[in-house]
């Protein structure tokens, strides 16, 4: 089936989609897809907050320059300069739809909402709503978009491929409903919101992470990908094996909580001079050397000095959910692990959200902006979903005349293929990513993951051939060649660089460095 009826295609519904399409649409005609899954999405699981130039005591010098020190050397500081400072007024537009942020009501407070701070941040800049700010601004976000008349909502479509057509533009998504029927969506513009790729391994933050399936899909059409070796590993998941990834935010070691091993040591203070507010690169290496030096599954993250009070007042959402699974954080420290997070490699674009696709466009994690170089600091991440989603909704409010070129056709085959197969490939996939291509990486073991990725991948491609169409089998043929992609980037990456450590070679190994370019058919090289 195809509809070619669509102005603006939003494809993914977190912060940076829902921004986007409430800022359009009193111009152009949106339609957003966004299944269910975007409620468990990253988005909605930020938990500590955005960051931005709020309070008197704070200026735009030294957010820039906070960015830049953990970016370590890789960020666009044209980039960073344009996020930040843009930032107080993304804020003031939130307020102004009525996201609830938490009030200061102190008597020395210089600004109306109380303001933390986190890991790399020189300054206490991190608006938040309690401890569950993704939620609020997701929640305020999507009750705005459901009522505005010039936004079609499509729940029951999930998008396996973009169209292209013989110009080299975007002229759309291929979509799959519920019953396997595929429909076609031509658009005037489309913009990707599809989230980062931390589904690619094993343990991550969020309980139905993104594998890179967005990635892939601007790949598909030539797009160039970006920095995809910096995969960020948040120092601090709760530690359950036997339920559902949960974060436990930077917020509350920058309200003071503590990283002890599992003799109750403390171990920061000897690692870095900023302890537990180190970013977390640093952070998430301490806890991995931590654990492998005393053989220990976990660390401890423990905040029983600061009281039950305290506790209840700044971490409601954490105290709540870690009692629920029989974990009394008031009387006992937290067991946390390092867990896949943030993607700082994406699509490359530029500062209104434009690929290198004509009329493909790119925002929130799925993109590349430059803003976070080798490593994101903590609470930039929705700051930038909210100043590109803003940016490229600028840009798109005036439409172009479309490409009148042919779309190019998709050729299906209808051979089923087995779920159980599906699954153990990506298991395979994941485990790989986990052992070979996380926190610490050596020369041989990405060797290793090269050589067993390009086996996993020769044992499916001849599948997809005759296939028929299934979201199951999409996702994995994307996240199984974005694991390929990344691999790549960090065997050629071999100098060890923020998120990227390389006990091979740790220290930096040229004075200007370069961001990791690389499009699909690079993978035939590789």
């Amino acid at each position: 089936m195809t509809d070619g009826k669509h102005e603006v295609l939003v494809i993914g519904g977190g912060v940076a989609g829902l921004a986007l399409a409430l800022e359009v649409a009193d111009h152009r005609r949106v339609t957003l897809l966004r299944p269910a899954s975007d409620d468990q999405g990253a988005s909605r699981w930020a938990q500590g907050g955005i960051a931005a130039v709020l309070s008197p005591q704070d200026d735009i010098e030294a957010h820039v320059a906070d960015t830049l020190v953990a970016g370590d050397g890789l960020c666009d500081e044209r980039a960073v300069r344009f996020t930040v400072e843009q930032g107080p007024s993304a804020i003031e537009w939130l307020v102004s739809l009525g996201v609830p942020f938490t009030p200061d009501a102190s008597a020395d407070a210089g600004y109306p909402y109380h303001l933390t701070r986190e890991g790399g941040h020189g300054a206490r800049r991190i608006i938040h709503a309690d401890d569950a700010t993704g939620r609020a601004v997701v929640e305020t976000l999507r009750q705005h978009v459901e009522a505005h008349p010039n936004i079609g909502l499509c729940g029951e479509l999930t998008a396996i491929g973009l169209i292209g057509d013989g110009e080299g533009h975007c002229r759309g998504a291929r979509c799959l409903d519920a019953d396997g029927r595929l429909h076609e969506l031509l658009a005037e513009d489309t913009v990707l919101a599809t989230g980062g790729a931390s589904g690619l391994y094993r343990h991550t933050t969020s309980p139905l992470p993104a594998s890179g399936e967005g990635m892939i899909m601007a790949a598909e059409l030539g797009a160039e990908l970006m920095n995809l070796e910096f995969q960020q590993f948040h120092p601090t998941c709760l530690y359950d094996p036997e339920g559902p990834a949960f974060l436990v935010s930077e917020a509350v070691r920058g309200e003071g909580g503590l990283l002890i091993n599992a003799a109750g040591e403390r171990f920061m203070p000897a690692v870095d001079p900023r302890a537990e507010l180190a970013p977390r690169d640093i952070v998430a290496r301490a806890i991995d050397a931590q654990m492998q030096r005393t053989g220990s599954d976990h660390v401890y993250l423990d905040i029983r000095h600061l009281g039950e009070a305290a506790i209840r007042h700044h971490f409601p959402t954490i105290h709540a959910h870690c009692a629920s699974r029989g974990l009394d954080i008031v009387h006992h420290p937290i067991p946390v692990v390092p867990a896949a997070h943030y993607s700082c490699g994406g699509i490359t674009t530029d500062l209104g959200g434009a690929s290198t696709v004509p009329r493909l466009h790119a925002i929130g994690e799925v993109a590349c902006t430059g803003l976070h170089g080798a490593n994101r600091m903590a609470s930039n991440s929705l700051l930038e979903c909210l100043v590109f989603a803003r940016s490229c909704a600028r840009r798109l409010r005036a439409a172009e005349s479309p490409s009148s070129a042919e779309p190019t056709p998709a050729h299906w085959g209808r051979q089923p293929v087995d779920l159980d197969d599906i699954e153990e490939i990506r298991e395979a996939m994941r485990q790989l990513m986990s052992a070979r291509v996380a926190i610490v990486r050596t020369d041989r073991g990405l060797d290793e993951a090269a050589r067993d990725l390009a086996q996993l991948h020769r044992r499916l491609a001849p599948r997809m051939e005759d296939a028929a169409p299934s979201t199951a089998l999409a996702n994995l043929w994307h996240a199984l060649r974005l694991a390929r992609l990344t691999v790549a980037c960090a065997r050629a990456r071999r100098e060890s660089r923020g998120l990227h450590f390389n006990p091979d070679c740790p220290v930096h190994g040229e004075a200007s460095p370069q961001p990791s370019r690389i499009r699909l058919q690079d993978l035939q090289a590789t």
